[in-house]
């Protein structure tokens, strides 16, 4: 079933109203010239439902739609929790980091890194932070999303891989690099609209068609009652298996995901990741940002609807009777070459195989809407630090307003060809989602331990942070050692041992912190670090509408669990 004239009549207009609302709402008045804050920071102008809608917007993306649909299918509900403890980490970061990022006026986050350390680490972090955005962030997405459009309006048999990454990235450029945050952040909310609309329809029609009865309700019955493991939210060793016969509580490893290191991947990705967190500093004030956070908290408890049950359904309308997926399926659409269960095809097959003409431009339109508004946010922030941290100081200290913004469009530029480049190397992954993660976590705990005792423990010091990144690159490598059995049979393998990457990420975190606590006492004689941030309870106050309403947000949590555990 593929695309009919419709269907791209609809897509067609779908991209021309985007690139329409990105170039107006990011235009520049008669007789004035665009700043830095008005390409970076959007003039610090957002309200509350803008921000709450960009962030989500920037947040969901290939990886979600294509690669937790893929881990749905391959594990379960289980998944869902990167997006349900999400919704407490960003109550968090909202109370805890907000009102200290944004007294501080930063435009970026290796800024904090400076204010707080010293221009040396913050420099070492903005090259970093590149890199990352680059090589895994917007390769993987341009990656995975035209995978999706090769099964969905091609064969499946990549030959609009290609053609679908460039078209994606100019699509992206085509209102981003001009417009800057305004163009992104605005549009963003006509995106989350339409991705979580068109989420929900996917979701919906594929539960009409999972059971033999019909109907959405009797669809959730079915695929309860068929799956019943694939519901657990806390997974035992040896109680899931993948179609690929993986031990899911390698990937999602009990109480880990409620007390363990989730939270390290959660808060670094919310609170310390510059393409999430710029919408906050973008916003009118605090109160604005505080309330986009909680709106976007809101927003996270619904999407496991749209990116991993629809990986559930379909893993159950291609299982056969013992359990296992089945390869009669005509077009063979979930084996690759060797013969592996593929997870990430679960998605672009329900769509391909169940949506009809006229909505099925529709919801591709959602799904693109995920794709763009992720990377035009990626180039934006690449961007940002590339200028800001980078070019300013090093390059040209007394650069104009108009300088710095052409520098911004021309390093969003370059970053999207690298990455163009770099996309179709990523080839064949068996749980992307799972994968980027995974290789994310290797230098995550880290910064998240650098940021959070220079938030809140005075004595950390600039020498204390730069040993214990060090410490914790060499830790993560110590326990992949162990995970990845390379010296296995050998004399030193009672040496390293085998954890579930996530137990890595969270012992990596608290062993840092140590470690930067230790040293810091002894560089200091115990005395306060003179960048120290002093904190008070007013630092943290926040207002009725914010507790009120996070406070709900959690009971929803709480709720949420106690039914699925």
């Amino acid at each position: 079933m593929k695309f009919s004239i419709i269907d791209y009549v609809i897509f067609a207009a779908y991209v021309i109203t985007i690139i329409g609302v990105g170039l107006w709402v990011s235009r520049t008045r008669k007789g004035t010239q665009k700043t830095s804050q008005d390409y970076f920071l959007a003039s610090k102008s957002l309200p509350w439902w803008a921000i709450g809608a960009s962030l989500i917007a920037a947040n969901i993306s290939a990886e979600q739609f294509i690669g937790m649909s893929g881990s749905g299918f391959a594990i379960g509900l289980a998944i869902a929790s990167y997006e349900w403890m999400a919704a407490l980490s960003l109550i968090i970061v909202g109370k805890f980091f907000l009102p200290i990022f944004i007294e501080k006026g930063l435009y970026t986050i290796p800024e904090f890194i400076e204010k707080r350390y010293s221009t040396q680490l913050k420099s070492i972090l903005a090259v970093f932070w590149i890199a990352l955005f680059i090589f895994v962030n917007l390769t993987s997405v341009l990656f995975l999303g035209s995978k999706a459009l090769d099964t969905i309006v091609g064969n499946g048999d990549g030959s609009l891989i290609m053609y679908s990454i460039i078209g994606l990235a100019l699509f992206a450029a085509a209102y981003s690099l001009w417009g800057g945050l305004s163009a992104v952040a605005w549009t963003d909310v006509i995106q989350v609209a339409l991705l979580i609309g068109g989420g929900l329809l996917t979701t919906f029609i594929a539960l009409g068609h999972v059971s033999p009865d019909g109907g959405i309700i009797s669809g959730i019955k079915h695929i309860y009652n068929v799956v019943p493991e694939k519901f657990s939210m806390i997974i035992q060793k040896g109680e899931i298996f993948t179609p690929n016969g993986e031990d899911a509580y390698s990937y999602l490893p009990g109480l880990a995901v409620l007390l363990g290191g989730m939270w390290v991947a959660n808060l670094y990705y919310w609170g310390f990741n510059q393409y999430i967190i710029q919408r906050t500093l973008a916003a009118k004030s605090l109160n604005e940002a505080q309330r986009g956070i909680v709106f976007a908290a809101f927003l996270k408890l619904i999407i496991p609807i749209i990116v991993v049950i629809p990986g559930i359904i379909a893993f159950v309308i291609n299982m056969d009777p013992s359990g296992h997926i089945t390869q009669g399926v005509a077009d063979n659409t979930f084996f690759n070459a060797l013969g592996q269960v593929d997870n990430d095809r679960a998605y672009p097959w329900l769509v391909s195989h169940f949506i009809p003409t006229g909505l099925k431009g529709l919801v591709v339109a959602a799904l693109v809407a995920a794709i763009v508004s992720s990377l035009a946010s990626m180039l934006n922030s690449t961007s940002t630090i590339f200028t800001m941290d980078i070019y300013k100081p090093y390059f040209s200290p007394k650069a104009s307003e108009g300088e710095l913004v052409k520098t911004g469009r021309i390093t969003a530029a370059v970053a999207l060809i690298i990455a163009i480049f770099m996309a179709p190397l990523l080839g064949n992954i068996k749980q992307a989602f799972q994968y980027i993660q995974e290789y994310t976590g290797i230098v995550s705990p880290g910064i998240l331990a650098i940021f959070l005792m220079g938030l809140f423990y005075r004595r950390a010091t600039n020498k204390s942070a730069i040993f214990g990144a060090l410490f914790s690159i060499v830790v993560a490598f110590y326990f992949k050692i162990g995970q990845n059995g390379w010296l296995s049979g050998t004399s030193l393998e009672s040496l390293f041992p085998s954890l579930p990457w996530m137990d890595q990420m969270g012992l990596t975190c608290l062993l840092t912190m140590a470690v930067i606590a230790i040293y810091s006492y002894f560089e200091t004689n115990g005395k306060i670090d003179e960048k120290g941030i002093a904190l008070t309870k007013k630092t943290f106050e926040t207002d009725a509408v914010f507790n009120i309403t996070a406070s709900i947000v959690i009971l929803i949590l709480v709720a949420l669990y106690a039914i699925f555990w």
